[in-house]
């Protein structure tokens, strides 16, 4: 027999975790629009560019944390989104910054508000696949491909070599430096490949490859691991046999372009 004082109090902190998130989805709407009236400015000259995106990235981060909170998972992922695409966008903008970060706004706004009434606004596998490309890589003459690669790895030189080497096949690569917080975007964005980090903090890189590969939600998403360690080390022996290992160093181009062709990705 349940207990009504419980089912009573249970109730009420139902009630303040909606009235937070209601009180969230204000703020949001309220940050885009300042957002957006400042991106207006920046483009009219009247506000300094450079600062307007590094406020936009700061309220992107915020907002990605404070969605995850309230489980509003897509729109944790394109406040993500929206924060690598701005990450290294160039001194000069060019004609696209302005109408690609006008519709991050816009499908944020919708989404906190659950206007779902875009189909493909329901599966976020689908959703992140119609956002902008990053900024700040000039693709030249490469076609830009639907394809998308998740690299998770620790922020560093060596990530940004990786992701300019993906860039140059033309993928579109998106980055998390958290195993933990990998796991979840995988599982929710279905990337056409995932490279990872062997050596990863919390959650180690090859423990990731090992689950993604056993879990039938993610077991036929494409997986690489990517290490200094040696070819004999004990710890990738654990890998399924259809995990490439990527070795960093002379042979790393060598080793993922074989590795791309093996995944049917080239």
């Amino acid at each position: 027999m349940s207990d009504p004082g419980s089912n009573h109090h249970g109730k009420a902190a139902q009630e303040v975790v909606e009235q937070l998130r209601l009180e969230f989805i204000d703020e949001l709407t309220e940050t885009l629009q300042s957002l957006d009236m400042a991106f207006d400015a920046a483009r009219n000259g009247h506000r300094d560019l450079r600062g307007v995106i590094t406020d936009c990235r700061r309220a992107a981060v915020l907002l990605r944390g404070q969605a995850a909170n309230f489980t509003m998972h897509r729109l944790a992922t394109v406040a993500h989104r929206l924060d690598e695409y701005l990450t290294n966008a160039p001194e000069i903008a060019p004609p696209r910054l302005w109408d690609d970060v006008i519709g991050y706004f816009d499908l944020m706004t919708r989404l906190a508000q659950g206007r779902e009434d875009i189909e493909r606004e329901r599966d976020p596998a689908t959703l992140v696949r119609g956002l902008p490309a990053k900024l700040g890589f000039d693709l030249g003459d490469i076609e830009i491909r639907n394809v998308e690669v998740l690299l998770v790895m620790p922020p560093g030189a060596q990530t940004r070599f990786v992701e300019r080497e993906l860039q140059q096949c033309g993928y579109r690569v998106s980055m998390m430096p958290d195993s933990l917080h990998a796991f979840a975007m995988v599982v929710q964005t279905k990337p056409d490949l995932v490279i990872i980090s062997a050596v990863m903090p919390e959650l180690e890189g090859i423990d990731l490859a090992m689950a993604l590969s056993a879990m039938p939600s993610t077991r036929n998403i494409p997986l690489a691991v990517i290490t200094s360690l040696d070819k004999d080390d004990e710890s990738l022996k654990l890998l399924p046999k259809r995990v490439p290992v990527l070795f960093k160093g002379a042979s790393f181009a060598d080793d993922l372009f074989k590795a791309l062709d093996n995944l049917f990705l080239i």
